[in-house]
């Protein structure tokens, strides 16, 4: 036996931000870009930025942030995207977007604890489809979703431009329940 404790893993919706969450949240966020990870940024946007962007997410009502804690640090970030009131065609489906975890906590199954705690909060709000996309470099994050059992759908060849250079997408979703009925309604 080694004696190394065994780090404490924690996955959670976040409601409102302590100054030191905020603060972990941002190196995470900066530490996830910079890896390549995507969230949309190629390079950190500045702390104040970041603080604006997660501090909105909290106050759109069609938004929920969840987060991964390793020891107790925020590590790595998800958000669950209701539809719009007005889409009543698609109101059956929600997305996941910029899930990530930050480099330096990798290897302890977070983000798959943060993807399962997204999928159970859509089925709580009564949604049957989690939708999600990603780019082609984040090869951990596809293996991911395989494993979780997202179908991948589609591929949009210039997803995003990164660094002068077009990167692919992949689109993915998951049946969180069965559909209500067999009419396509």
């Amino acid at each position: 036996m080694s004696g190394t404790p065994e780090p404490e893993l924690l996955v959670e919706r976040l409601k409102e931000f302590t100054d030191s969450d905020m603060h972990a949240l941002c190196e995470a966020t900066d530490a996830a870009i910079i890896d390549g990870g995507g969230f949309g940024w190629v390079n950190p946007p500045g702390r104040r930025a970041l603080e604006t962007y997660f501090r909105g997410v909290l106050l759109v009502p069609e938004r929920e942030l969840f987060v991964a804690r390793l020891n107790g640090e925020i590590v790595g970030s998800a958000i669950l995207v209701r539809p719009p009131r007005n889409n009543e065609a698609q109101a059956f489906a929600a997305s996941l977007m910029h899930s990530y975890i930050a480099p330096y906590a990798r290897g302890h199954g977070l983000a798959r604890r943060l993807t399962e705690a997204v999928e159970e909060r859509a089925r709580e709000l009564g949604y049957h489809i989690l939708n999600l996309d990603v780019r082609e470099t984040q090869t951990a994050a596809l293996r991911l979703y395989q494993v979780l059992g997202y179908p991948k759908w589609g591929e949009h060849p210039e997803y995003a431009l990164v660094r002068g250079k077009s990167v692919a997408g992949y689109f993915f979703y998951k049946r969180l329940r069965p559909p209500k009925g067999n009419s396509g309604q």
